[in-house]
Parts: structure tokens; C-alpha cells; sequence
């Protein structure tokens, strides 16, 4: 259960992150979803490269 609540809350706040860049981002729209995109891609990047260093000892 401990690893269940470290990944909500690490997702609670990216989420929070994100809403609050939104709200004070100083770029156009358009620009501030391209940076959100980017963003996002790098962080779900990133999160793959832990779980396959973290899991990568296991197979099936």
C-alpha cells in the first residue's frame, strides 16, 4: 500500500503543477499546450526509465 500512495501523490502533484500553470502562464494558449505536451511526454519518458530500471531484474 505505502507504494500506492507515494504514486498518487507524486500524480496529485504533477497534476497540481500543471493546473497551475496553466492559471499563471504568461504565453499565448497555444504555446502553453505545446509546453504542457512536452512536458508531459518527458515526465511519462521519465517515469518508463524508472520502471524499467526498477523492474528490469524481473522476467517472466
Amino acid at each position: 500500500m505505502r507504494t500506492d500512495k507515494i504514486i498518487l501523490g507524486v500524480m496529485a502533484g504533477v497534476a497540481a503543477g500543471v493546473i497551475l500553470g496553466v492559471l499563471f502562464a504568461p504565453d499565448k494558449g497555444s504555446e502553453t499546450r505545446k509546453k504542457i505536451a512536452r512536458k508531459s511526454s518527458d515526465a511519462v519518458d521519465d517515469l518508463n526509465d524508472q520502471f524499467k530500471e526498477n523492474c528490469g531484474g524481473f522476467s517472466g
